[in-house]
């Protein structure tokens, strides 16, 4: 079987036909947030209806990081190589420090509690950027159904700890990526839970340091964009309904891998940074590109 489709002639030399999507693991419930961690050699990533995070260790196999782990979902590190971690159960941003210790980055805006953090991407400066849609919040199947208190924004925590919401026309903001220039901001909007509409990535500008502008870059069909990764060339790779979506800097959509279940998330890792890990409703999949992503650190 192939395990790719290609779409535009460019995305041939990307992906290779002796390097198979192969399955690392399964039999979990939805699993979310993927994160490569180098210096450990293992990736990390959420069940989270099961309040777990887990460790995949290549050679060794799955492991227990972190239980409960108050339905985590998205993940990444900062420039210290430190866990940052978005967390539905406690309506809040985590980082786990180098010690083990837990520290609170976010949890409240204007007085006010969070939704449900989704995922984080943190910047060259230190900021860390979230999104924060009510899924967490809308049921009580991956943390616990509470009132909304705020609208489902995009923040920004400077390093000194300042909050900022710097988008607040999203219906749910769900995943999002800088370009590997930082020139631009990607965000997928998900569309409210029972009221999807609409569902598509967005762009903004960044050269001011802030986000402007925020045109639809492009449309995932089947299924929507959730969680969303660069590559070093800035080409966009997002989940989709029937696998992951290669998309160009002009929006155009190079080829698909294919997947066999609705894929959430993504990561690049591996030795040369060349290994996109794949979350995908109950299982973990993995296939070597000809591509390096952007990971940070």
């Amino acid at each position: 079987m192939s395990f790719f489709e290609v779409h535009d002639p460019r995305f041939a030399s990307y992906v290779m036909g002796n390097a198979p999507v192969k399955q690392l693991a399964t039999g979990f419930d939805w699993v979310e947030g993927p994160v490569w961690f180098g210096d450990a050699g293992c990736l990390l990533f959420s069940d989270i209806p099961n309040n777990r995070i887990l460790r995949f260790t290549p050679g060794v196999g799955i492991s227990t990081y972190r239980a409960p782990s108050n339905y985590a979902n998205g993940h990444t590190r900062d420039r210290e190589g430190r866990l940052i971690s978005c967390e539905h159960g406690t309506r809040r941003v985590s980082r786990t420090e180098l010690d083990g210790r837990i520290t609170v980055i976010a949890d409240a805006y204007l007085g006010k509690p969070l939704n449900s953090p989704n995922d984080v991407v943190v910047k060259s400066d230190g900021s860390i950027w979230f999104t924060d849609p009510h899924y967490g919040i809308k049921t009580n199947y991956e943390g616990f159904q509470s009132p909304q208190e705020l609208p489902c924004n995009v923040y920004r925590v400077d390093p000194d700890g300042t909050i900022a919401a710097v988008l607040t026309d999203f219906n749910c903001p769900n995943g999002l990526a800088f370009s590997p220039d930082e020139q631009r901001l990607y965000v997928a909007d998900t569309g409210r839970m029972f009221n999807a509409d609409p569902q598509h990535i967005r762009v903004f500008d960044m050269g001011s340091g802030l986000p402007k502008g925020g045109a639809v870059f492009h449309t995932i069909s089947p299924g929507c964009a959730d969680g969303i990764r660069c590559d070093n060339d800035g080409n966009l790779w997002s989940s989709a309904g029937d696998g992951v979506h290669c998309l160009a800097p002009d929006g155009t959509l190079l080829g698909k891998i294919l997947i066999p279940e609705t894929v959430s998330n993504l990561c690049f890792g591996g030795r040369a940074k060349h290994q996109l890990f794949i979350t995908a409703t109950t299982s973990l999949y993995t296939v070597t590109l000809n591509r390096a992503g952007v990971q940070r650190p």
